[in-house]
């Protein structure tokens, strides 16, 4: 027989989309600005972790968190379109900080590209350093993108 880990049943995705977002699990408290639980059905794509860099390799925003957060996420945006993906197929975010006092601006740049009720499943993390010291933080990405057919 085989082993499940959970005696809860798992609820369909939303009709017509692919992927299911819970802000507040039963018992949960609500996240701000996260969904606790996403999921999906489709392929998975993993984008590693971006930072401030242009297509030329060179450092934007050096010194400005705000800046940096702007480019990171358009470089997590041509990589997703590298996979057929999108920020409507992102499941998880996870953000690399050098100060938690650059979140609002990485917040601010995530609200620009994702609608408030399609956000992901998030981990914000402080580090001592990333492994440039002029970087201010790195945010990876976890998408499910739907498979036609």
């Amino acid at each position: 027989m085989p082993m499940t880990t959970s005696s809860h049943p798992v609820p369909a995705a939303p009709e017509g989309g692919h992927l299911t977002r819970v802000a507040a699990p039963e018992g949960v408290s609500p996240g701000t600005g996260y969904s606790h639980v996403v999921w999906g059905t489709g392929r998975f794509v993993a984008v590693s972790g971006q930072c401030s860099f242009d297509e030329k390799g060179e450092l934007v925003g050096e010194g400005d968190a705000a800046a940096q957060a702007r480019q990171v996420f358009e470089n997590l945006r041509r990589c997703l379109a590298a996979a057929g993906a999108g920020f409507e197929d992102v499941v998880k975010l996870t953000y690399f900080v050098t100060d938690v006092a650059h979140l609002p601006a990485v917040r601010a740049a995530r609200d620009e590209v994702i609608a408030p009720d399609r956000l992901p499943a998030s981990s914000a993390v402080q580090v001592a350093a990333l492994f440039r010291p002029e970087l201010l933080l790195e945010v990876e990405a976890f998408a499910i993108v739907p498979v036609s057919g």
